[in-house]
């Protein structure tokens, strides 16, 4: 049997959810491989791997999270998703009410904030994306591949007035 490549030439991924049985002992409830898919803007392919509805989460909340409904970025909660950002391409410039935690799984990526400065983070890096304008770029000519977990947190404040958000799904492509 061949191995199920993502969109991207990645290959899928591999998600395998625990839970409690009747007894209240660990179980596994399911396991699944999914390849990620494009994203209409053509610049990634993505694959959400759970969310929840709350911070903290609701441990005794039985749906799949990945059923749960999430926008490019974060409306509430919390969400998994691992993402893989074509060659050549990058996202726009946004910003979420989120706190994101970002590891490079596959290749590097750069990161460019606002004011034009980057950084390159490279296979195993970790990004931590507080709140700020900022897009991803892929310099190479190999897709990259990061998981990103994005919590919901409330606006980052400037002299008092909270930075309005400046999300994907709303920006020009």
């Amino acid at each position: 049997m061949s191995e199920i490549l993502s969109d991207s030439g990645l290959p899928a991924v591999q998600r395998v959810v625990t839970g409690h049985n009747e007894d209240g002992r660990a179980i596994f409830k399911s396991e699944d491989i999914t390849p990620t898919t494009m994203i209409p803007s053509g610049d990634a392919s993505f694959l959400t791997i759970w969310t929840t509805e709350t911070v903290p989460a609701d441990n005794n909340d039985e749906r799949d999270g990945r059923d749960l409904p999430t926008g490019l970025t974060l409306e509430r909660g919390s969400v998994i998703r691992i993402t893989d950002m074509l060659p050549g391409k990058q996202s726009p410039m946004h910003r979420t009410n989120s706190i994101d935690y970002g590891i490079v799984l596959k290749g590097e990526i750069e990161l460019e904030l606002e004011d034009g400065r980057k950084k390159t983070i490279r296979e195993g890096g970790i990004i931590i994306q507080r709140g700020t304008n900022h897009l991803w770029r892929n310099t190479t000519d190999k897709p990259t591949r990061i998981a990103f977990i994005l919590i919901e947190a409330p606006a980052y404040l400037h002299d008092g007035q909270p930075l309005d958000e400046a999300k994907p799904e709303h920006a020009d492509h």
